[in-house]
């Protein structure tokens, strides 16, 4: 499925295939959670780097979060590159070159019309503040940190893959 999307101001716009755009990830992780999810989480997609097609690219800037090793309580800097828009701080995506073929388009940045997921996944709630609720559905599933399957086992299990 092609995914177009954009920052708020228009300054950034880009296009991409996505044969997993289902928006059933909710993470409730402090950097996703900060820096794209309002409501107290964030939603990525999964998509094709290779397809990536971006214009405005001179108003994007990246940051890399910054975490603390829970052992040693050294910080270390997150080799995901988190893209937004320099003009109006939209989040737009998140690549790592750990996965070189991959790239999250964050699902509220995207103009393209999603599919309404027919269930979701709640990840990283052992960080989720005490003000954000937690509704999962009948279907949905629930993790403290990571869960079973990625991005694109779900879409297959489900048989969602837009091929």
């Amino acid at each position: 499925m092609k995914l177009d999307g954009s920052c708020h101001c228009g300054a950034v716009r880009f296009a991409v295939e996505s044969a997993h755009p289902y928006p059933f990830n909710l993470c409730y992780c402090t950097i996703c959670r900060k820096t794209g999810g309002g409501g107290g989480y964030a939603i990525n997609l999964g998509a094709d780097y290779n397809t990536l097609r971006v214009w405005g690219e001179d108003n994007i800037t990246v940051y890399h979060a910054r975490m603390a090793d829970a052992e040693t309580g050294t910080i270390e800097e997150s080799s995901g590159q988190r893209h937004f828009c320099k003009v109006c701080g939209s989040a737009l995506w998140l690549y790592d070159p750990n996965w070189p073929d991959l790239v999250h388009p964050m699902a509220s940045a995207i103009d393209t019309e999603l599919p309404e997921a027919p269930e979701r996944t709640h990840l990283m709630v052992a960080f989720k503040p005490e003000w954000v609720p937690l509704n999962p559905g009948p279907r949905d599933k629930v993790f403290d940190e990571y869960p079973e399957e990625s991005l694109a086992e779900w879409h297959q299990r489900l048989g969602l893959e837009d091929r």
